[in-house]
């Protein structure tokens, strides 16, 4: 039974592949305003499994094509009047391209709201450029041509002839703004009873389950838990919940005061949170872990602070502002206590400063209420151990005696702190594009920080505030394997290895001095059976040092003189499965040595948006669109030969251009694969 479905799906996949596909259906429609005022709304319907793409542009130039809006003939008969309002895209985690995308499932509606200063004007003329991919594949980029009627006796109007027209008379369309991705939700944001009724409403935030608010809040707690064992806090406890035990008239009133004292912890810190909230607001915490100027001025303060614990200065804040709250204390009562708290929390800033620096900087990315729900997880680690060792005065004996190892966890925290700035300024260095902080850079700073501070905890570098320990205790011991382990796990990333158990914070392999690894370049220059021989024209080294053509005719021809099989590849740089066919499939040491040896890899982008020059623009056979673009030209192809346009797919080609052995698409059983690629190969 279980074979017969395994069977029945791939028969029923194999079909999927034998045709044109359009997932997408479009309308419009007009509201108007007022006299001048129109709004104009877009609205697509998406096929199950399928997806569309927000306007938003993404965080790197990469990743799936974004919807855009022209809007022709504007000059002289309207004006678009603020941003393209898109109802309602998600964003959602891409393991292939390693980064949020924003996209619609179901439907997508958009509202641009017009001006109209001709009052004779009967229609507005849109092309929509856009995207659709489901889990399997991605269609090439496509226009649709729309007509908005503001005139409802306006009948008989040929959108996309009327637009062709104008792309022929050289019309410059004007480009409809879209939302930033930074305003996007993620896709626990919404609501899932509605988004399956392909209702488009947002819910509030607050009330939704949001799994990034709980991590924060994890993160944020165990921040709170290593700011605890450093020497500016370890020893409050055990002397603040004596202090309270001992003044209270007896132990239910210490145990009333300490889980008081406890709870202003929690206020102060919560209170710190709403403030940056209030101060910035939503949108602007939303930017900040984008920005270059606040990147660069953490991680300046990153390294002061990661200077300050390695012992080279103490960092306090003016020894007034604690002597006035310590005053203040000592009124007694709740105000006392809550004074107290205050204290605590100035006094220990030295080592707390940082960590709940990090914890607003890594909030704000989030924007809405994470920097309150970090500062509520870190306050709550910290008055944790008051509360309860005043419940339980007893557990205080357990307690290990303050000493050397508080340095040692000071010093420790100084290391990755120190580590963690240079991540900073790697954010604010590929922003810029400065190639400053290229990933060997990266590389070797972290790799050294991670051997100092193994020399350290194994006792060979000794620090301003260490003591003459002759000794190591077995968890020194082990952290110190565990750092080492570390900077040696790194070395070989300087060679191009992909270091997966850290990706995301070194820069990525493509932002490298040298991306074949240290000690290796590139040339135009490639190596076949060992031997060495110029690039034939046209072709550069692509995926795996494969030669490759990006020209149709340029491959076949090239082929035709070396006496080779084409493998023609259509492909899309924001195709998932594409890439995931290079990774899993082409990698295959038996399939790789074809593919350098055995046939021309000629890789047919499909969504290029590069122009072609005029001259070379012509009318689609299949669709009636004007071709213009690079992409464009290779979709048609795929689907006047193919009849299909869905990537990846391949196709091995004899000396005439001839199909060898039926095309195949999306492969991810790499013997599969080969079987496909030598029985065609064995056929030319």
């Amino acid at each position: 039974m279980k074979n017969c479905i395994i069977v029945l799906v791939a028969l029923l996949s194999f079909q999927g592949f034998s045709q044109v596909q359009d997932p997408t259906t479009w309308s419009t429609r007009v509201e108007k305003l007022n006299d001048t005022d129109y709004k104009l709304i877009t609205t697509v319907s998406i096929g199950p499994g399928w997806h569309v793409y927000s306007q938003a542009k993404l965080e790197k130039d990469e990743g799936p094509i974004p919807t855009e809006f022209n809007f022709f003939q504007a000059t002289g008969n309207y004006e678009l009047v603020g941003t393209n309002n898109e109802f309602v895209p998600y964003a959602e985690y891409s393991d292939v391209w390693g980064f949020d995308v924003y996209q619609f499932a179901n439907s997508a509606r958009f509202e641009q709201v017009v001006k109209v200063v001709n009052r004779e004007l009967k229609n507005i003329f849109l092309e929509a450029y856009f995207m659709v991919c489901d889990d399997q594949q991605c269609l090439p980029p496509a226009p649709e041509a729309l007509v908005f009627k503001l005139d409802a006796s306006s009948s008989g109007v040929d959108a996309a002839a009327m637009i062709s027209s104008l792309y022929d008379a050289g019309e410059a369309p004007v480009m409809a703004r879209g939302p930033e991705g930074s305003t996007i939700k993620k896709k626990s944001e919404l609501n899932e009873k509605k988004e399956e009724k392909q209702d488009i409403a947002i819910i509030d935030k607050v009330a939704g389950a949001d799994d990034s608010l709980w991590l924060i809040f994890g993160l944020s707690f165990l921040g709170g838990l290593a700011a605890l064992l450093t020497p500016c806090m370890f020893p409050m406890i055990p002397l603040t919940v004596s202090f309270f035990t001992k003044q209270s008239l007896n132990r239910a009133q210490g145990i009333k005061n300490a889980t008081l004292y406890g709870a202003f912890i929690i206020v102060i810190y919560v209170l710190l949170g709403s403030a940056i909230v209030a101060i910035f607001g939503v949108e602007a915490l939303n930017k900040l872990s984008t920005s270059v100027v606040f990147n660069i001025a953490f991680f300046v303060i990153l390294i002061i602070f990661a200077i300050s614990f390695l012992g080279a200065f103490e960092i306090t804040l003016p020894q007034s502002w604690a002597n006035n709250v310590d005053k203040q204390s000592n009124r007694g009562g709740m105000l006392g206590i809550f004074f107290m708290a205050l204290a605590l929390a100035i006094v220990s800033f030295s080592c707390t400063g940082p960590i709940v620096g990090s914890i607003l900087f890594k909030s704000s990315s989030e924007g809405g209420i994470a920097p309150i729900i970090g500062m509520l997880g870190f306050s709550s680690a910290i008055a944790l151990p008051f509360a309860l060792f005043a419940i339980f005065p007893g557990w205080m004996n357990s307690l290990p005696k303050s000493g050397g190892w508080l340095n040692t966890v000071k010093v420790v925290l100084g290391f990755l702190e120190l580590a963690f700035a240079f991540k900073f300024l790697s954010n604010a260095d590929l922003v810029m594009d400065w190639g400053l902080l290229t990933r060997e850079v990266f590389l070797v700073i972290w790799i050294a920080i991670f051997a100092t501070m193994a020399l350290y905890l194994f006792g060979k570098i000794k620090l301003p505030h260490d003591g003459p320990d002759s000794h190591i205790s077995v968890g020194r011991l082990l952290l110190g394997i565990f750092s080492f382990s570390i900077a040696i796990y790194l070395i070989p990333g300087l060679w191009g290895a992909p270091l997966k158990i850290i990706s995301g914070f070194p820069p990525p392999q493509k932002y490298s001095e040298a991306p074949y690894g240290v000690g290796y370049s590139k040339t135009t220059a490639a190596v076949t059976n060992g031997e060495v021989f110029e690039l034939p024209e046209g072709a550069h080294l692509g995926e795996y040092d494969i030669i490759t053509f990006d020209d149709y005719d340029k491959g076949l021809a090239y082929a035709q003189e070396i006496g080779k099989p084409v493998l023609l590849d259509f492909t899309g740089k924001a195709c998932v499965n594409c890439r995931r066919m290079e990774q899993l499939v082409w990698g295959e040491p038996h399939i790789l040595s074809k593919l350098k040896n055995e046939v021309v890899m000629v890789s047919l982008y499909v969504d290029l948006r590069k122009e072609l020059p005029k001259e070379e623009w012509y009318k689609s056979d299949v669709t009636g669109n004007m071709i213009r673009t690079v992409g464009a030209k290779w979709g048609e192809l795929q689907i006047k030969n193919y009849q299909i346009n869905a990537q990846p797919y391949y196709a091995l080609l004899g000396k005439e251009g001839t199909d060898l052995i039926k095309p195949v698409g999306y492969t991810p059983d790499a013997a599969v694969f080969e079987k496909w690629l030598k029985k065609g190969i064995k056929r030319y």
